[in-house]
């Protein structure tokens, strides 16, 4: 570029100046043997470089936590998938162990009880009306299976067979207004009827009231029915009610009726060896308190299964 002739004196002296205060610069030494023009050159650099360097570093920082947001969301949904599939797993397991629980009690009572024919079965349904307390099971007329026989689990009386199918059968609870269950007091041997109401609870009726019936009492099969084989556990005191000439006592079942998955369906009516020992009978010193209690008779030895009620099948089924 051409410089006009009047202001080449003036450029040429500013250039003139600047090549002086940097040789000046370059020759001058500050602390430390620092020349001049380093200081002036890093007070120059400094700022830009700052500003550079914190540029950089926001956009790292931005880019960097954009990508790690995206990593940890998606390690965030593997991680909650993996709770979730855990989870299931935990109450899968759950389940099979409650099932081995019930199954391993089944098989317990069923060992116990060796010489009683016996049939397992599963429960697969139960009635949709409101009125009639039944449930259906997997065995049937094929299986052995005859009305009014008892249906029980390890815990105690669950109802008897109101109808059976060829391959299913459907199951009368204790709690159904039309069931009845003949009963007796554990320690007093005293009987009487207990009778299902269509709720949750039962009623035992024929007590008189003079008979003092606390609160847990056990409430065990009497055998008069023909169908429950004797001292099986029906229920627990609740509460009693007096009345004239009998009061009324209801009872909690034994058995859980509202969570039934397996029950036992006994084919004969003969006594439980296992129901026995564990029925509460009167001891010798409660046959002392009460002298004019008749004790409950020992079981008599199973007959032969040909002999049995009618309907039962001929052969002991496993």
């Amino acid at each position: 570029m051409d410089v006009p002739s009047r202001q080449r004196p003036l450029v040429l002296l500013v250039a003139l100046i600047l090549a002086q205060v940097l040789l000046l610069a370059f020759q001058i030494k500050r602390g430390q043997d620092v020349r001049l023009i380093r200081v002036w050159s890093a007070e120059l650099l400094t700022p830009p470089q700052r500003g550079g360097t914190f540029l950089l570093s926001k956009i790292h920082g931005a880019w960097f936590g954009y990508i790690d947001l995206r990593s940890a969301r998606t390690e965030n949904k593997r991680l909650a998938d993996e709770v979730g599939r855990l989870r299931l797993e935990n109450q899968e397991l759950g389940s099979q162990a409650a099932e081995a629980g019930r199954l391993a009690k089944l098989l317990g009572f069923r060992q116990a009880n060796a010489d009683a024919p016996m049939l397992a079965a599963e429960v697969i349904g139960a009635s949709a009306d409101s009125n009639s307390q039944t449930i259906f099971i997997n065995r049937g007329e094929s299986d052995g299976v005859r009305r009014n026989m008892a249906v029980v689990t390890p815990d105690g009386v669950v109802g008897k067979i109101f109808e059976a199918f060829p391959h299913t059968a459907q199951v009368l609870l204790v709690t159904d207004r039309e069931s009845g269950v003949g009963a007796l007091l554990a320690d007093t041997r005293t009987h009487g009827v207990v009778k299902g109401t269509g709720d949750p609870l039962l009623w035992m009726d024929y007590v008189t009231t003079e008979e003092k019936v606390p609160a847990g009492e056990r409430i065990l099969t009497s055998g008069e029915d023909k169908i429950f084989p004797k001292d099986l556990p029906v229920g627990t005191v609740a509460s009693t009610k007096p009345g004239r000439p009998f009061q009324t006592i209801q009872l909690e079942p034994a058995a859980h009726l509202d969570r039934l998955e397996e029950v036992l369906v006994l084919l004969t009516e003969h006594s439980l060896a296992s129901t026995e020992s564990t029925s509460g009978a009167p001891s010798a010193q409660e046959k002392t308190k009460n002298p004019d209690k008749t004790p409950a008779q020992p079981a008599k030895k199973p007959a032969p299964l040909a002999k049995s009620a009618p309907g039962n099948p001929q052969k002991e089924q496993q």
